[in-house]
């Protein structure tokens, strides 16, 4: 199997490349002036034409963390984290802004598709910059479960939803002791030219392997045939947060 890993490398290659998901914090107090140089970093990541579509709500109050814990189906490290982060799709300034000209926003998928994606890439360069300071993070899709009740927690006005959100803290436990969990085949996401699915079962049943070989450092039996599939395969039969839909409809996003 041909071997892509990249030979060269630096401070910020090395920490990418070292990523885990932590959801486990010690107590130790997360300063504001490190959250703020965070912050100030992630704002710094590209936007779709500088429309900046997007809002980041920083949630330290321990009454407002229980109540986003439970509405993420009692993710319990969103409570324990030091601070929670909360990445919102915003087109609500689009408003503010086109009033000032006499003009009013459309709608429509790109235009609910483009706030996604500026949270996303925020999002992402964030947990980057906690991650070079030592800090642990692990983002939140559960954050969608129910949108509205999020919202309503959080006050946002028609126009914002939480695409996802961030526990933040100090590790309280390295999950890097196992190793870090394998990925997908390079040559399985990786295309050149043009899409390829050649050779794509048994890249795929090369990982079930790796993954199954991870999971058995954890002191977890899995499958070595399904280590991967198995649970892809029963999450990807339902379909997830069917509410979703309307209630983005009736929180200001279009989607014709």
């Amino acid at each position: 199997m041909t071997n892509h890993a990249p030979t060269l490398t630096n401070s910020t290659i090395d920490l990418m490349r070292s990523h885990v998901s932590v959801r486990s914090f010690t107590e130790e107090p997360l300063a504001d002036e490190m959250l703020e140089t965070v912050l100030e970093a992630a704002r710094r990541a590209p936007t779709s034409s500088n429309w900046q579509t997007y809002s980041i709500i920083v949630v330290r109050d321990q009454d407002k963390k229980r109540r986003l814990a439970e509405l993420a189906g009692g993710q319990g490290h969103i409570e324990s984290s030091q601070v929670f982060l909360a990445f919102a799709a915003d087109v609500h300034r689009l408003g503010i802004a086109a009033s000032l000209h006499d003009v009013k926003p459309a709608t429509g998928l790109e235009n609910t598709l483009t706030p996604i994606i500026d949270a996303a890439i925020v999002g992402e360069a964030a947990q980057i910059a906690a991650e070079s300071f030592g800090l642990g993070a692990v983002m939140v899709g559960g954050m969608r479960k129910d949108a509205a009740g999020v919202a309503e927690v959080l006050g946002l006005p028609s126009g914002a939803f939480v695409v996802f959100g961030m526990s933040l803290g100090w590790p309280a436990i390295d999950p890097r002791e196992h190793g870090l969990k394998p990925r997908l085949p390079s040559e399985l996401v990786v295309h050149r030219d043009e899409y390829s699915d050649d050779d794509a079962q048994d890249l795929v049943a090369q990982y079930n392997n790796d993954l199954a070989t991870f999971y058995d450092r954890q002191g977890r039996n899995t499958d070595a045939e399904s280590a991967w599939t198995g649970p892809v395969a029963r999450g990807a039969a339902t379909p997830r947060y069917p509410s979703l839909r309307k209630a983005l409809d009736d929180m200001g996003f279009g989607f014709d």
